[in-house]
C-alpha cells in the first residue's frame, strides 16, 4: 500500500486529493498538512481524510507532495531534512523550483520528482508535466503518473524545458480567462447583457477547445475554416495583427518564463 501526504491543501492540493480518491485511493491511504485549522478540519469532513503534522506526514507517508508556495519551500524542506530518506518520494508541485534544491537540501539520494501542474486539476483537466530528478528511478516516475492522471493527462519533459511549460501551460489557462474576460466586455460593449455574452463565449471557448482536442487539425486550419473572404472574422483578425496581439502574447510566455528561471536561482 502506497501512502501519499499532500503538503499543503490549498485548491491545488485539495483537487489532488479529491482526483485520487476518485481513481480508487482509500482515505486511509491519504494525509495532508494544512497551517489553518478550521480549513484542516473542513477537508477531512469532506474527504474523510486525515489532517497531520509535517513531521507525522513524513513518519506515515511513501510518497510526500509538496503544494505549497515557492516562497515557503525553505521552512518545510528543513523541517522534512532530518525525517527523510532514500525509501521516501518527493513530488513537487512548486512553479520554478528545480529538484537540485530539493537535493540540495534533504538527504543524499532521495528521489524527487519535478511537477507543472495547472487548476484546470480543479475539474479533472489538468496538463501536468514531470521531470524526475536524479535518484528518481523509471518506477518513480511511473507512480507520479499515476496519481497525476487522476486529474488530467500528463506528459514527461526533461527538466531543462520545466520553465518554459510553468510560462505555457503552467500560467495558460490565465491567458484564457484574460482573453475571454476582453471578449465578454465587448459583447457588453456592442449591447449583449452580461449574461448572453458570458453564455457565448463560454460556449464557444469550450467547442473550440474540443474541436483542437478531438479533430487533430491544426489551428491554423481551424482558424482559416472560419475565415471566409471579406467577412466579418477576417476583419477582426486585421485588427488583432495591426495591434500586435500575437506579438504580445508571445512577449508575455517568455516573460513568465524568466520569472520562472528567477524563482528557481
Amino acid at each position: 500500500m502506497t501512502t501519499i501526504a499532500v503538503l499543503g491543501a490549498g485548491k491545488i492540493g485539495e483537487a489532488l486529493l479529491s482526483g485520487l480518491l476518485h481513481s480508487g485511493w482509500k482515505p486511509e491511504e491519504l494525509l495532508f498538512t494544512e497551517r489553518h485549522p478550521e480549513r484542516a478540519a473542513e477537508l477531512t469532513d469532506q474527504y474523510g481524510v486525515a489532517g497531520v503534522e509535517i513531521a507525522d506526514a513524513a513518519k506515515r507517508a511513501d510518497v510526500l507532495v509538496v503544494a505549497v508556495k515557492p516562497q515557503d519551500i525553505h521552512p518545510v524542506l528543513d523541517e522534512l531534512a532530518p525525517l527523510v530518506g532514500t525509501e521516501s518520494l518527493i513530488v513537487s508541485l512548486c512553479a520554478g523550483l528545480p529538484t537540485s534544491l530539493y537535493e540540495r537540501k534533504l538527504p543524499a539520494g532521495v528521489p524527487v520528482v519535478r511537477v507543472m501542474p495547472n487548476t484546470p486539476m480543479v475539474v479533472n483537466e489538468a496538463m501536468s508535466a514531470v521531470s524526475p530528478g536524479t535518484h528518481a528511478t523509471a518506477e518513480h516516475v511511473a507512480l507520479v503518473k499515476e496519481m497525476l492522471s487522476s486529474v488530467g493527462q500528463v506528459i514527461e519533459v526533461p527538466e531543462k524545458q520545466q520553465d518554459a511549460v510553468t510560462a505555457l501551460s503552467g500560467s495558460g489557462p490565465a491567458y484564457f480567462f484574460f482573453l475571454v474576460e476582453a471578449m465578454i466586455d465587448a459583447g457588453i460593449l456592442l449591447g449583449l447583457p452580461r449574461a448572453v455574452a458570458e453564455k457565448l463565449i463560454i460556449q464557444s471557448a469550450v467547442g473550440a477547445a474540443k474541436m483542437l482536442a478531438e479533430t487533430g487539425e491544426h489551428p491554423v486550419i481551424l482558424r482559416e475554416a472560419v475565415t471566409s473572404p471579406a467577412g466579418t472574422t477576417i476583419n477582426a483578425i486585421r485588427e488583432l495583427e495591426k495591434h500586435g496581439v500575437r506579438a504580445a502574447l508571445l512577449a508575455a510566455i517568455e516573460a513568465a518564463r524568466d520569472r520562472s528561471v528567477e524563482l528557481g536561482k
